[in-house]
């Protein structure tokens, strides 16, 4: 079974600034709560290591899923591809200019190798679009009070 979800969010922000954030495989990682850890692979900053613990049965470790960004066009879209031994996914992140800010179009779909995965992300996967929400606003919060 496939989990796919589609969402988006706007935030007040200039389509450059949220580029920067999203477009940062560090920032992302940071902003998923079973990320426990993560390690950047690579000097270009396309490879992220995710060290993932998720709370199903048949997973009693920490997973590494190994992220790469394959596909990036600033400041409006990047894609990236995870793999490991107990999923796959795929992230795709599209900025749109909007009167007075920007969205964030979402699209995740992963793939499950041992049951229960796409069940844990299926129930979950709006509470990490939530956290990359929460993650985007504090970043940009942080950059306009410097």
């Amino acid at each position: 079974m496939t989990v796919r979800v589609d969402r988006s969010f706007e935030v007040s922000a200039p389509p450059e600034r949220v580029w920067e954030f999203i477009a940062d495989p560090e920032n992302r990682a940071r902003a998923i709560s079973v990320v426990q850890r993560y390690t950047a692979d690579d000097p270009e900053g396309r490879r992220v290591t995710w060290h993932v613990e998720l709370p199903i049965p048949l997973v009693r470790r920490t997973v590494a899923v190994e992220t790469e960004d394959v596909t990036r066009r600033p400041p409006e879209y990047v894609k990236f591809v995870g793999k490991s031994k107990v999923l796959e996914v795929t992230g795709e992140h599209e900025i749109v200019e909007i009167d007075g800010g920007t969205r964030l179009e979402n699209h995740f779909v992963v793939d499950g190798k041992l049951p229960g995965v796409e069940k844990f992300f299926k129930r979950n996967l709006d509470d990490e679009i939530r956290n990359l929400h929460r993650a985007l606003e504090r970043e940009l919060d942080g950059q306009s009070g410097a």
